[in-house]
């Protein structure tokens, strides 16, 4: 026995399989070993998993589709959501951008306004302080006020008064120039979770805060300086009418009066007044109050409160007297200063000559008119330097002193007469030295 062409399995010999197929005549065979069953299993085997695998995709895939479809739509939703959220913090930049410029514009309108009011506040206030310079409330080119002046120590030195209020605008551009930017373009990452930083607007209601602030401090400084030299003028003006009243000499509010009563032809359509506002009633009131300082102050000037001859020895003062040529009891109507030959002469307030020349005893005399029922004489003097009509100053010379009429020396004799009637100049020269801080 070949045992090469033997199998034995339990002591048998393994029969061969063999497949005969037939074709018409032809006839083959072909014997099927094992190992060809078993490459024939695995192919079934492979075929049939794979069959298996390929009707489960198809199965399956509709699933498999759907569910990657549905979540790169989710996906897409997430990405719209992002970029809408984006897109509305964006807006809402923007929109805050265009507010805050709008806030700004606002504000520089109003703080133009403002700085508009300001100046011509500042304008009205430069003209009624040197209304206030001219009616020696204050004192020019920063000088000191004399101590002896009521008036004048209660006022502020007047260049305080004149603050410029130039530059305000410029400063406020610097300050909002000197600012970086609030970010507007922060990372995609991060947009929906950036803190509220300082803008544009919030910035500039800090600084336009300050800058309101500080009109409001420069407006309350004027207000205040407005109000004192307010009270100044009224209590400058009533000294002075004070002062007229002891002479019964008319102040100017009662001829006004007097005067408006007669005048009684006026009208015209009504109209609402420029301004109710508290700082123009406060400028309204110091002009009327300078405006009643000029006009007594004006009055006062006009009247012969100075002394004729300043430093000067008294030789012979008002009223009764031993004549110095008859020897008896007589009235002296002036008082005589000893004065020099050809010493220049003044006259103690401004007015018009209603007499030049030779008067009886008075010898060269010139006569000055000052209205309000009032004159002075100026006698003895050796020449007449004006005429009857000129219109003279304090500072013109009227003629020079002498000892012309009766006159025992070289003097002069000052006479003031008030409604024709001669009154003691010493009283003139009395209340002229109370109001010599009022009047020049």
């Amino acid at each position: 026995m070949n045992s090469g062409h033997q199998h034995r399995v339990f002591g048998k010999r393994a029969q061969d399989h063999i497949l005969i197929l037939a074709s018409g005549d032809k006839v083959r065979h072909m014997t099927v070993r094992p190992w060809m069953a078993a490459l024939a299993f695995c192919f079934v085997g492979v075929f049939s998993i794979g069959y298996l695998l390929a009707t489960s995709y198809l199965v399956l895939r509709d699933d498999l589709i759907g569910a990657t479809m549905a979540r790169q739509a989710r996906m897409q939703h997430d990405y719209e959501d992002r970029i809408a959220a984006l897109r509305a913090q964006v807006d809402r930049i923007t929109s805050r951008q265009l507010l805050d410029q709008q806030v700004v514009e606002d504000k520089v309108d109003k703080l133009m306004e403002q700085q508009l009011a300001l100046t011509s506040r500042h304008g009205k206030l430069d003209n009624l302080l040197d209304r206030a310079e001219s009616s020696g409330l204050t004192e020019k080119d920063g000088a000191q006020p004399a101590p002896s002046s009521p008036v004048q120590s209660l006022v502020p030195d007047i260049k305080d008064k004149r603050a410029s209020l130039n530059g305000g605008i410029e400063a406020i551009e610097k300050q909002l120039a000197s600012g970086a930017p609030a970010d507007a373009t922060p990372d995609n990452s991060t947009l929906a979770y950036v803190p509220s930083a300082e803008t544009v607007g919030d910035r500039a209601d800090r600084i336009f805060s300050k800058v309101t602030l500080s009109l409001k401090d420069v407006e309350q400084d004027q207000r205040n300086r407005v109000e004192q030299l307010t009270s100044d003028a009224g209590h400058a003006a009533s000294a002075i009418e004070t002062v007229l009243t002891r002479f019964k000499i008319p102040v100017p509010e009662e001829t006004a009066a007097a005067r408006q009563e007669e005048e009684s032809a006026v009208g015209g359509p009504y109209l609402e007044p420029e301004s109710n506002d508290d700082f123009n009633n406060s400028l309204a009131a110091l002009d009327g109050a300078l405006t009643r300082l000029e006009a007594v102050r004006s009055t006062a000037e006009s009247l012969p409160f100075r002394n004729p001859a300043i430093g000067k020895d008294v030789t012979s003062p008002f009223g009764n007297r031993r004549d110095p040529f008859l020897g008896r009891l007589a009235l002296h109507s002036g008082i005589d200063f000893r004065f020099s030959p050809g010493e220049r002469i003044r006259p103690t307030a401004p007015g018009k000559v209603i007499a030049a020349g030779w008067t009886g005893g008075y010898g060269n005399m010139v006569e000055v008119d000052h209205g309000n029922g009032i004159s002075t004489r100026y006698g003895h003097m050796s020449q007449v330097l004006v005429k009857v009509g000129d219109t003279v100053g304090r500072n013109d010379v009227i003629g020079l002193a002498g000892s012309t009429g009766r006159s025992t020396g070289t003097h002069l004799h000052y006479e003031v007469r008030q409604n024709g009637q001669a009154v003691d100049p010493v009283y003139f020269m009395n209340a002229g030295l109370k109001l010599a801080t009022y009047i020049k």
